[in-house]
Formats: structure tokens, C-alpha cells, sequence
């Protein structure tokens, strides 16, 4: 069965399109073109082989059009292997550009580096040209006086492109002028003194060399703000006073107890010796009974101890009725 002559030029126009696609897939000839116009030769079989490792072309060809027209002298190695290792190499070549217009060392590998350590490389060189202010947090400190002071710094840094790999970051700088402030205000007498001269603050911070060690170089420390707040002295002492009194009452209240507890222990020995003055009682009858049975006690000498007892009860009695304020004992 012969096909008709317009559905095979159709077919053969969809199989031209689908073939010219994978090729040009493979083999960037726009890509190659525009980089022999440009001046940077790059082979077709290099894109090609590009392909084949898994490289977009067109991130490594750009980029180095673009630094060839700066006159940096990289070639397409560096790049390509930047790329593989997982770097951005747009942003590296656009470093590279801003730091030699702003007359900044600065290499492909080192640039490299800082791009792989997880910084941007490109940030860096701007805030080498163009230094930012962080603001710290309001920092509250005490004088000698015992008087809170709360101050706010500005401090002015530019990335130091030689420690930006392994430097510390924005919190140290903050940490550290932080520090500085509190042992400036905790060393001064007054907080009149920080008041009056708040300059000594940025003065001392500023030359304790706080940047050692971080990715940033300090330009200036500007304080912002100074307030007076709490009276900590007072605050502290008034608790000292309280919890000392706490402590006073606390033991005032164990010296009770203590008392309590021995006056219940003797009213408890005054009960035991009453009673034993009531069992020692009980036996004179009985001692006397056996006195009379055995002869050692005569009748008129119990009948005289009989008075005595009374006349004894008697003016007892008489004392009582003339001192009416006196308990009566049974």
C-alpha cells in the first residue's frame, strides 16, 4: 500500500525535527556559536563532553564569556570544576568581577573556597566596598553604684576576605561587643560617669580587638542609646533584707516550739511527781493503822496528831479567806 505523497513529507518533516532535536541536545552549536563570537573558543567536542558528564553548558560557557570580557584569565577547567564539585560559578565569576573593579585581591581558589564553604562570596566583596552597620540588641548593665544601664550599639564591619573561610560570624561580633559593654558600665563607679561620657564605651570595646578571629573587620562601634534603669542595688538589698527575715522569724519560731515543747515536758514531770506525792500519801494511813496494831503508837498520840492536822486545816483555811487572789487547792 503506497502512502500519499503530502503524509510522507509530513513524516519526514516530524523525523527532521525530532533528529535535528537530539542533536542539537547533544551538540549546543547556538552555545558555540555565541562563544566563537565572543572571542572564547571552545570546542564543539568539549561541549559535547560536557553533556556526557552531566554539565549544563551553558552554566559554564556564560560565565566564562563573562570573565573573559572582564579580563580575568580563568579558563574552562577551573570553572568546570567548580561546577562538579557543586559551587555557583555565576557568582564566583561576578565576585571575581566586583573585587577587580574595586581593586580587591582576590583569586579564583580562594573565591571558590568561600563559595563551596556555604558564604556568599559576592556579599562579601560588596560589604568589602560597601561596610554595614549591625545593631545589637539593648544590652543591660550595672555600674558600681548599683544602677542598671541599658545600651544599644552600632557597629560598622567589613567582611576581611582572607578569614571568611573558617571566621566567625555576625553573633560573635554581637556576643563580644555585648561583653564589652558589660565590663565597661560593671567597671565604671557611677552610672552617672557612663552618661556623661558613653563614648569611653566604643572607645574601650573598640580596643579590645574583638574581631580576632572573625569574618569581619571593625571599622567603628557607635553607641546608639543609653537609658537608666532599675536600682539592682536597692533591688538586691531589699531581698537580702526580706530573706534575712524570713531567716529571723524562722528561727524566732524554732526557739518557740523549743520553749513550748519543754514547758509541756515539766508541766508533764509536776504531774508525775504529784502523783507520786498522792501514792506516798496513801501509805500514811496504812503505816499508821500498823503502828496502833503493833503498840508503837498510842491512842492520845494519834488523837494530838488529829489536832494538828486540823489546826493546821484551820489556818490554811484562814489564809485563803484574807488573800482572795490565791488559788485554792484541792
Amino acid at each position: 500500500m503506497e502512502l500519499d505523497p503530502m503524509v510522507s513529507i509530513l513524516l519526514i518533516v516530524v523525523v527532521a525535527v525530532v533528529v535535528l532535536s537530539i542533536f542539537l541536545s547533544f551538540f549546543p552549536i547556538m552555545l558555540w556559536i555565541s562563544a566563537l563570537a565572543s572571542g572564547v573558543p571552545v570546542g564543539i567536542i568539549t561541549l559535547v563532553a560536557m553533556r556526557l558528564r552531566r554539565v549544563v553548558p551553558s552554566r559554564i560557557v556564560n560565565p566564562l564569556i563573562k570573565a573573559r570580557k572582564a579580563g580575568l584569565g580563568l579558563n574552562i577547567n577551573q570553572l568546570e570544576s567548580h561546577f562538579l564539585a557543586g559551587g555557583n560559578v555565576d557568582r564566583v565569576v561576578n565576585a571575581l568581577i566586583a573585587a577587580e573593579r574595586a581593586n580587591i585581591m582576590l583569586v579564583f581558589e580562594r573565591a571558590a573556597a568561600i563559595d563551596l564553604a556555604g558564604r556568599d562570596v559576592l556579599l562579601a566583596v560588596q560589604m568589602s566596598v560597601n561596610p554595614r552597620v549591625i545593631e545589637t540588641p539593648i544590652v543591660a548593665a550595672v555600674a558600681k553604684d548599683g544602677i542598671e544601664v541599658k545600651v544599644k550599639a552600632r557597629v560598622t564591619v567589613r567582611a576581611n576576605i582572607e578569614r571568611l573561610v573558617g571566621g566567625a560570624g555576625e553573633e560573635t561580633i554581637i556576643a563580644r561587643v555585648g561583653e564589652g559593654i558589660v565590663t565597661t558600665v560593671g567597671s565604671s563607679g557611677s552610672h552617672k560617669d557612663v552618661l556623661e561620657n558613653p563614648d569611653m564605651i566604643s572607645r574601650t570595646v573598640l580596643g579590645k580587638g574583638l574581631d580576632a578571629g572573625t569574618a569581619f573587620e571593625i571599622l567603628s562601634i557607635d553607641i546608639a542609646d543609653v537609658d537608666v534603669g532599675k536600682n539592682i542595688g536597692a533591688h538586691l538589698q531589699t531581698e537580702q533584707a526580706e530573706a534575712d527575715k524570713r531567716i529571723a522569724q524562722a528561727k524566732a519560731e524554732e526557739r518557740r516550739a523549743m520553749a513550748v515543747a519543754q514547758e509541756q515536758e515539766m508541766k508533764a514531770k509536776v504531774v508525775e511527781m504529784k502523783a507520786k506525792v498522792v501514792e506516798s500519801e496513801s501509805q500514811v494511813p496504812l503505816a499508821m493503822a500498823e503502828a496502833l496494831k503493833s503498840g508503837k503508837l498510842g491512842v492520845m498520840d494519834y488523837m494530838n496528831l488529829r489536832n494538828i492536822e486540823s489546826d493546821t486545816q484551820m489556818r490554811s483555811n484562814l489564809g485563803k479567806i484574807s488573800d482572795p487572789g490565791t488559788d485554792r487547792e484541792e
